[in-house]
């Protein structure tokens, strides 16, 4: 039966979808797949997180402050490096236009194109399961969707709001390049952060409680580190920010590192300590919805919530935070909403990558989490000074490593520290996906000198010494 087969005249949207990122989009175009009468609501700019304070702006000052880098420093004796010099208020004029361009041709040109579809504008709060107050209005929807994102998390530190602090968001809207910073937080957000600004010219301290990636195995966690020191860096780990004050124009860190204490003054204070879903304003608890205990909203394989009408995708949730995550889950949210449940939610696959240089990717279990789930495991590790393409080019940083179920021919998960190892994962994606046998892609035909043979030399080195191997074989 039609889920939204009640009068169409009973409510004024038959899905109606709260925020306008990626997952309301996908989710907007799937409803109207089933030929739905949909509403997207936003408070703020239309697209969300990813285009417009997210994965947009970050990637293009990541790929210019790298074009800087490669400009100072060569593995080629033969070319002489020069010093670029960084027009920083014109890369963000640049930055910005780019964010505009992609919005209008993701975003508002869906809408333009859908009749169907239609933007309210305003903050968005539940009265009940099927009415939402927006601007002072009541708006009414079969089916809702909460696809409000996420927040950046501001740990309580004495002093931090008092003297004032960027977030990945801010920094992006800088207009003059600090001459030095200080990023709190050592995950994926800090390492863009920190590494862009730094190679753009600012001196950058990373301050992290453990240690930088520390939900990944200790050979790329300990990799990464070493990699940000040599570059010049200064990463603290097992560090404690205590207070933060003023000092004329600086910002002044109390620092505890192993219990001793230090002083750390710097121009910009950068909070990338993790997110928190956007879930405090919408009165959920009105509409019978329950959360978890970070603030997400709780929902089944469906992506359904705990009221039956209301569905939700995207950051909101405790899933991956990925815009293509998110995409997905908007998608799958929006056909089950409309088609009954049918899809249920796949997160075995879900490819994920870190853009720092060199880069990090990786796919299905780790280490830690195979030994967690008591699955036994068989390790090949290629570091890239195996790989032609790395050592023809000079850069042979970083390694793949390829976990295999003992026993078994199945690959089980990934990890690549290298740069553009990006462009490596979605290979081992596929072979855990469809499990295509490690044997066989240690066996096809990889171009010679491309990266990608990495994949194949790492497939190999479960059961050979790639080193005693002639070029190309098998």
């Amino acid at each position: 039966m039609d889920c939204c087969s009640k009068d169409q005249s009973n409510y004024d949207y038959d899905v109606l979808f709260i925020g306008s990122g990626s997952a309301a989009f996908a989710g907007a175009i799937k409803a109207t797949e089933f030929d739905k009468k949909v509403g997207i609501i936003e408070k703020g700019t239309l697209g969300g997180t990813c285009v417009n304070v997210g994965c947009v702006p970050s990637k293009t000052l990541i790929r210019a402050a790298e074009t800087k880098h490669r400009g100072e420093y060569s593995g080629f004796s033969g070319i002489e490096m020069g010093s670029p010099v960084v027009n920083f208020q014109k890369l963000m004029m640049e930055k910005d236009s780019l964010v505009e361009e992609l919005r209008g041709a993701k975003y508002y040109s869906v809408l333009e194109s859908n009749e169907n579809i239609s933007l309210i504008e305003g903050e968005a709060k539940f009265i009940d399961n099927h009415t939402l107050e927006v601007a002072g209005k009541k708006v009414t929807s079969d089916k809702i969707i909460v696809t409000t994102g996420s927040k950046p998390f501001i740990p309580r530190i004495k002093g931090l709001r008092e003297s004032g602090y960027l977030t990945s968001t801010t920094a992006f809207e800088l207009k003059e390049l600090p001459s030095s910073m200080a990023v709190l937080g050592g995950g994926y957000v800090a390492l863009e952060v920190a590494q862009l600004f730094h190679r753009l010219g600012t001196k950058v301290t990373v301050i992290q409680r453990s240690e930088i990636l520390f939900n990944q195995d200790q050979d790329v966690s300990q990799y990464m580190t070493e990699s940000f020191k040599a570059e010049g860096i200064e990463v603290m780990n097992q560090s404690t920010v205590e207070a933060v004050s003023t000092e004329g124009k600086e910002k002044l860190i109390k620092i505890n590192r192993k219990g001793e204490m230090s002083d750390l003054r710097v121009d910009e204070v950068v909070v990338a300590t993790g997110r928190s879903p956007n879930t405090n304003s919408l009165n959920l608890d009105l509409a019978g919805l329950e959360i978890n205990k970070n603030g997400s909203i709780k929902v089944n394989e469906f992506n359904q919530t705990t009221q039956d009408n209301i569905y939700a995708a995207g950051d909101v949730l405790s899933s991956p935070a990925l815009v293509y995550v998110a995409a997905y889950e908007g998608n799958l949210a929006a056909e089950n909403a409309c088609n009954g449940n049918k899809r249920e939610t796949d997160y075995n696959t879900v490819p994920w990558v870190i853009f720092s240089d060199p880069q990090v990717s990786g796919v299905g279990l780790s280490e830690a989490e195979a030994k967690a789930a008591g699955i036994e495991y068989d390790v090949s590790k290629l570091t890239l000074d195996n790989v032609p393409r790395a050592i023809a080019a000079r850069d042979t940083r970083g390694f793949v490593k390829l976990l295999r179920k003992t026993g078994t021919d199945q690959l089980i998960g990934a990890r690549i520290v290298a740069p553009e190892g990006s462009e490596l994962i979605m290979e081992i994606s596929l072979m855990i996906k469809y499990k295509i046998p490690v044997s066989e892609v240690a066996a096809m035909m990889h171009p010679y000198l491309t990266l990608g043979e990495a994949v194949k030399l790492a497939a190999q080195t479960f059961d050979k010494d790639v080193k005693t191997l002639s070029c190309c074989a098998s």
